[in-house]
């Protein structure tokens, strides 16, 4: 569904500066942007996939990874078309690494939200693909969700612009974002992207002046991003900008995509990633895509008992008290219903 865009600036000779995402592409008449969504119709961009579904779940929030926010409950996970990253291990290429179809699924905002209550969800993501590209959308879904007590969460590249976060942000939760390397070579080989400091300054907008609960996702890639100078590059930065309680997903990549030929990531490599993460300061270092690894669970870092034990996507709160340990008060960085 087609609609006018947002956060656009009209140039000389009918084009457009599109500001949502970091790469502010100038659009010349009649074409589209990177991401593919976005149109120059007579110096006037429009948003071309509004509400355009490509999946719908039910997940629990532990698989988008969100572990120190709301564990246990379920969140309504709604994705789209298109990125305006087209990285080579995309694991949704199918939805993201494609033209927007001629067809799709519309799902208005209000039955969104009517569709998160009934399965009894506590909250909707955005998730699947980039969900920048559909900007205009999220923002209106997010704003009715907060009106009806859902909580909100964007699954990201992190690409997002400065200006178009502080539009979303007051109707944002959560920002699970994608820390994909620490060097300029490791982003142009995933994502031919050699801006990307950017992502990082708007991560720790996101934390502290919007307040949002931030988790790091970063899927190791043997001979990309697998060395310790990235990695505790990454646990670096999180601990001096974001906090050491910060969460940080190291994940093991698998073939994919245009990256079938480089092998799965060793198991050593991931328990090496927990370690400089946690020497360089990280509380909160978990594996990901190594099922029944103990580093899955929560473990208080003051008196060193269970606070949250998990396996695979199912999450059991042992010792919790809020978002502090139950059993010595320390703080661990959740966020919980009152419920919890």
């Amino acid at each position: 569904m087609q609609r006018e865009a947002l956060l656009f600036e009209q140039l000389s000779g009918n084009r457009v500066r599109c500001h949502v995402c970091q790469w502010r592409c100038i659009v010349n008449l009649g074409e589209v942007g990177v991401c593919q969504s976005r149109v120059n119709r007579d110096g006037t961009m429009f948003s071309l996939n509004y509400g355009d579904m490509s999946s719908l779940a039910v997940d629990p929030i532990e698989k988008k990874p969100l572990f120190h926010f709301y564990p246990g409950t379920r969140v309504f996970s709604v994705g789209g078309w298109g990125c305006n990253f087209h990285c080579v291990h995309c694991q949704n290429w199918q939805i993201a690494c494609t033209e927007l179809p001629s067809e799709s699924r519309y799902l208005s905002p209000e039955e969104l939200v009517r569709r998160a209550l009934e399965h009894k969800c506590a909250g909707i993501a955005w998730t699947y693909n980039e969900p920048s590209v559909w900007f205009e959308y999220t923002l209106d879904g997010a704003k009715l969700a907060k009106e009806n007590g859902l909580y909100t969460v964007y699954v990201t590249n992190g690409f997002l612009t400065a200006e178009a976060l502080d539009v979303i942000g007051p109707w944002l939760d959560a920002w699970r974002v994608d820390i994909k390397g620490f060097s300029d070579a490791a982003y142009s080989r995933i994502a031919k992207v050699r801006h990307w400091r950017g992502i990082l300054d708007v991560a720790a907008r996101a934390r502290d002046y919007w307040k949002m609960h931030v988790e790091v996702v970063t899927n190791i890639i043997p001979g990309i991003n697998d060395d310790d100078e990235q990695l505790s590059g990454i646990a670096r930065w999180m601990c001096d900008e974001l906090g050491e309680l910060t969460p940080w997903h190291v994940t093991r990549f698998f073939p994919m995509h245009h990256l079938l030929d480089v092998p799965a990531t060793p198991l050593s490599t991931i328990e090496r990633a927990v370690a400089l993460g946690r020497s360089s300061g990280l509380k909160f270092v978990y594996s990901g895509n190594v099922p029944g690894h103990g580093s899955e669970d929560t473990i208080c870092y003051s008196c060193g008992q269970m606070n949250v034990r998990r396996r695979g996507y199912e999450a059991e709160i042992v010792g919790l008290d809020g978002a502090f340990c139950a059993f010595c008060g320390a703080d661990l960085n959740f966020r919980m219903t009152e419920a919890q």
